[in-house]
């Protein structure tokens, strides 16, 4: 099984940065996010995902702002954060320096005072009482329907209207499972048909990479969610990282320790992991997939950004985590064990709490070792596969492995190991 279209060239090995312009600044602006841009090229940032941009509904609006997901318009630029000339300016910026940059795309649904309410209001679906009616008891939020073919072409051309008009690079699609697959394929059809795309689909559903390159990782994060709170074993989760397998040749699973989602409403990844919160990080941008980074992730951010309301990111002179990360994606995109077609072999390590994996493609290795238990472990493993010459990551500490690997590690601590070849 393949997917139905061919990756772009650079979403290959790339990585995703999720911008959330509302509370990334005091302003709240495009122009003044595009201050940072710079920064998280240095970073190593790929692609940046705008979270939406476009304009919140009035009506029914929850909290003082609304949530993002609610739109009023489906091509018009919320003035809160700047105008159509700002985001030219932002997608010119980011295309200078080699980044892309994908927009989020709220397809399910609208809010309540949508343009289309009024001007297509066969467009929703409707309760017995030809009422608008949404999924999930969302109370902002009223659902499309999709068996309405000229919805399908009034969106379509929605989409085409930002490929056109402003030069994006994808969409990050929003709830995509509620939508169904043939649109997805239709809409992909005809939108690289002008630009070739990355799609980015918000479901964990194996035939939704007909349409799209890259899906949602939830199941093993989700393990992991449960292994921190004492509901789940590491070896419990194996198997759920190796069913990631039965994805298509050129399919990959996008993993993250936050997002939007995550941090309000579940936590931040120190709340979530403690003391195993880079070591999770770690795990992101080392297991086969697209690591995902969160807005203010690198500062540290470590509180819950409000959702329906203003917020801000306190940005430091000193941005802590900029190195870690930047070493970690450098890696990424350096190392051929880290990119498409390498393997990955889970290691036996001894420990309940330690989690030992080995990629691998051509000469290059990487060795990663993770203790994520909150107190010290002492692991070892022997397995001819790792034995070998290595440079420590993040030390330049040359280490020779052969029998008998002994360890003795602080509770969270992690090593990565790597054999790199230049191209």
């Amino acid at each position: 099984m393949s997917t139905a279209f061919p990756i772009v060239s650079w979403g290959n090995g790339t990585n995703i940065y999720e911008v959330n312009v509302r509370q990334y600044t005091r302003e709240g602006s495009l122009k003044a996010f595009m201050e940072h841009v710079p920064r998280l090229h240095d970073m190593g940032v790929g692609i940046l995902w705008l979270m939406p941009i476009t304009p919140i509904s009035i009506e029914k609006r929850q909290g003082t702002y609304g949530s993002y997901y609610a739109a009023s318009s489906y091509t018009d630029i919320d003035p809160a954060y700047g105008t159509a000339d700002d985001f030219h300016a932002l997608i010119r910026l980011a295309h200078s320096l080699g980044m892309k940059v994908i927009i989020d795309w709220v397809a399910n649904h609208t809010g309540y005072d949508h343009q289309w309410t009024k001007k297509f209001p066969g467009f929703y679906r409707k309760d017995d009482a030809g009422n608008f009616t949404g999924l999930y008891g969302w109370v902002d939020v009223i659902d499309l329907n999709y068996e309405i073919p000229e919805l399908r072409e009034e969106m379509i051309r929605s989409m085409k209207h930002w490929v056109m008009t402003y030069d994006i690079d994808g969409f990050r699609c929003d709830m995509a499972r509620t939508v169904p697959i043939d649109f997805w394929v239709e809409a992909r059809g005809e939108c690289d048909a002008v630009k070739p795309l990355f799609w980015l689909a918000e479901c964990e559903i194996v035939a939704y990479h007909e349409a799209f390159d890259l899906t949602y990782g939830w199941e093993v994060m989700r393990g992991f969610d449960k292994y921190f709170k004492n509901e789940m074993t590491l070896a419990e989760i194996v198997p759920l990282m190796n069913a990631y397998a039965q994805y298509p040749v050129g399919s990959e699973k996008l993993l993250f320790t936050s997002n939007h989602d995550e941090n309000s409403d579940h936590g931040t990844e120190y709340e979530k992991y403690d003391t195993a919160a880079a070591a999770m990080a770690v795990f992101s941008c080392t297991w086969p997939g697209v690591p995902l980074i969160y807005s203010g992730q690198e500062l540290p951010n470590k509180r819950r950004l409000k959702f329906f309301d203003k917020d801000f990111i306190d940005w430091q002179e000193k941005v802590e985590l900029h190195d870690f990360y930047k070493t970690l994606l450098l890696l990424r995109k350096r190392n051929k064990a880290l990119q498409e077609s390498a393997s990955v072999i889970i290691l036996p390590s001894h420990h309940p709490d330690t989690l030992v994996y080995l990629c691998r493609r051509q000469k290059d290795k990487v060795l990663v070792i993770l203790n994520l238990s909150k107190s010290a472990a002492s692991l070892h493993f022997d397995h001819p596969a790792v034995f070998g010459n290595y440079t420590d990551l993040f030390t330049g500490e040359q280490r020779t492995l052969y029998r008998s690997n002994r360890f003795d590690f602080a509770a969270g601590q992690f090593l990565v190991l790597h054999e790199t070849h230049a191209v």
